[in-house]
């Protein structure tokens, strides 16, 4: 554990004393405009949010971590301005709960979409609270006009040429960009 100021040693019903710190995990591969609303208003709830950037190389992410790590970085930036906020984005790898202990979490939050993200969520939340039972996992619902954004179909979209511009901000957009010009350029000399 970190020295966020837990009182007691675990357990149901201990309380934590100091800033309330809360964890938001993710692939971020690319951050959308979803994953910017859960932020802003998890962070009116927060004094301070680490959002964790998970590697999750099962995925196949468009970005290296590293890049995730970098442009989650700079897009929340904006967000730690305007609710003034502390968010820190760090990378992990391994167990979820792990790192929520490392960096202090009293609270995990997680986005939901739409109900059929509930069960997966349910499930996922559960298993965590018999890892940890002093570490609450919070639910938000993305806003009504970001509820069926998935990074997943934002990275499929963006590779078969279509426009995201709706659904990521504009940094997030132009990177995007830019790492599908780099890697249709590097295929292009590997076959030629």
């Amino acid at each position: 554990m970190s020295d966020a100021g837990v009182a007691g040693t675990g357990g149901a019903g201990t309380r934590r004393a100091g800033p309330r710190v809360g964890l938001y995990p993710g692939t971020f591969d690319p951050v959308t405009n979803g994953h910017l609303d859960v932020v802003g208003r998890a962070a009116r709830l927060l004094d301070r949010l680490v959002v964790g950037v998970a590697m999750n190389a099962g995925k196949g992410p468009l970005f290296p971590l590293e890049e995730r790590v970098e442009l989650v970085r700079d897009e929340m930036a904006a967000v730690s301005a305007r609710t003034g906020t502390l968010i820190e984005v760090q990378p992990f790898d391994g167990l979820l709960m792990h790192f929520a202990q490392h960096v202090g979490a009293a609270v995990i939050v997680r986005g939901l979409r739409a109900v059929s993200d509930f069960d997966y969520e349910f499930a996922m939340a559960g298993m965590n609270y018999r890892l940890d039972s002093a570490i609450e996992t919070v639910f938000l619902m993305a806003s009504e006009r970001h509820q069926f954004i998935q990074s997943r179909f934002v990275k499929e979209i963006a590779q078969l040429g279509g426009d995201i511009s709706p659904f990521v901000p504009a940094l997030t957009l132009e990177r995007t960009q830019a790492r599908l010009a780099r890697d249709r350029l590097a295929r292009t000399e590997s076959d030629g």
